[in-house]
C-alpha cells in the first residue's frame, strides 16, 4: 500500500465497532510491550483508567464522565469486562 493509498484510506469513514477493534489491538500491543519492560499489570491498568477518564472529561465534561463511571459497577458485576467468561 502506498502512502497515498493509506492517506485516502485513513480519511474513509470507519464503523465504530471496527475502530474499537483496532484501538484495542493497539492497546494490547502497548500493554504487552510495557509488560516486557517490567511494568506491573496493576500499574498499567490504573494508568489506562486515568488516561481514559481524562479523555472522557476532556471530550464530554465532568458530569457526563461521572455518570459513565457510576454505571461501571453494574457492568463489571454483569461480566462485561470478564475476558474468561463466555458470552451466550
Amino acid at each position: 500500500m502506498t502512502t497515498t493509498e493509506r492517506s485516502t484510506h485513513a480519511r474513509e469513514a470507519v464503523p465504530d465497532h471496527e475502530q474499537k477493534r483496532v484501538a484495542l489491538g493497539y492497546l494490547q500491543e502497548a500493554w504487552a510491550e510495557a509488560s516486557l519492560d517490567g511494568i506491573d499489570g496493576d500499574c498499567l491498568a490504573q494508568t489506562c483508567l486515568f488516561a481514559a477518564f481524562a479523555e472522557f472529561v476532556t471530550t464530554y465534561g465532568e458530569e457526563a464522565a461521572a455518570t459513565l463511571a457510576e454505571g461501571l459497577g453494574t457492568r463489571i458485576r454483569n461480566g462485561e469486562f470478564s475476558l474468561d467468561r463466555q458470552r451466550q
